[in-house]
């Protein structure tokens, strides 16, 4: 790394690299340093959820899609502890820093609102992935979990991850308090996962109720990741993939859009 003399002006190019990956790496390592929370806490949760489905009301012997129940459960649970972390992770860092007064530190660094959303972003999406990966891990020494097509896996598990991810962006920044952001989580985030299709097929719901379904965006997300693992799936998987796409992309530019403006991070 190049040094600067005393006074000097450090240059960046078109990206300031340095400044992308440092507040990267800041996202990533607040939740690391946290594992037993970040990590260790939605492995516990979702065997709970499956101990729960499969042996409490008797899951273990039904079929769903043309597999197992705990097949058919378990990469939706999954999903939702990986979009539910990535959330988590832009908005709390986005309102901790507000609430304790030190937004500052996010706004006065030489990088662009652009660089800043991408690498915070970038940092929710990670610590989903990551706690997908730490999940399948708990839930495969009970539950038979084949892999159809890891194509799909990988891109429904980091495009909803960061869709989720950048709606904490969107949510932390909109956000004044706690209780706000808690809001969100509890009135949006909360019932649009559980009305998916994480613990049922769609398909068994009456016309009128699955048209419903249909519309939640969290469904497309669920769905195509699951059926990267069973290989069925209750929707087409390309409009899925696009539904997920347009997502992230209108998100960003709202995260963009409201950062570049200060809204509600400048006083």
């Amino acid at each position: 790394m190049a040094r600067v003399a005393i006074g000097e002006t450090r240059q960046f190019g078109a990206v300031n690299w340095l400044g992308f990956w440092t507040l990267y790496e800041k996202e990533c390592r607040r939740f690391i340093k946290v594992y037993t929370q970040t990590l260790l806490a939605p492995m516990v949760t979702t065997l709970l959820y499956l101990s729960i489905f499969l042996l409490a009301l008797g899951g273990a012997d039904r079929m769903v899609g043309g597999v197992p129940y705990g097949t058919f459960l378990a990469p939706g649970l999954m999903m939702m502890a990986m979009t539910q972390n990535a959330f988590a992770n832009t908005s709390s860092s986005i309102v901790i820093s507000k609430v304790q007064g030190n937004i500052v530190d996010l706004l006065m660094p030489p990088i662009s609102p652009a660089e800043a959303v991408l690498a915070m972003a970038l940092g929710g999406a990670t610590r989903g992935v990551v706690v997908g990966c730490a999940v399948s891990a708990a839930v495969l020494p009970f539950v038979d979990l084949p892999l159809q097509s890891l194509g799909q896996v990988l891109f429904f598990g980091f495009f909803g991850s960061l869709m989720l991810s950048l709606l904490g962006i969107v949510g932390g920044i909109w956000s004044e308090k706690f209780d706000q952001i808690a809001a969100v989580t509890n009135f949006i985030i909360t019932p649009a996962a559980f009305l998916s299709g994480t613990f049922y097929s769609v398909e068994a719901l009456p016309e009128r109720w699955r048209f419903v379904a249909h519309l939640n965006p969290f469904f497309y997300m669920i769905d195509g990741f699951r059926s990267g693992f069973i290989g069925h799936a209750d929707a087409n998987r390309m409009l899925g993939a696009a539904v997920m796409a347009g997502l992230d992309l209108a998100l960003l530019a709202t995260a963009y859009a409201m950062f570049a403006r200060g809204y509600k991070l400048k006083a």
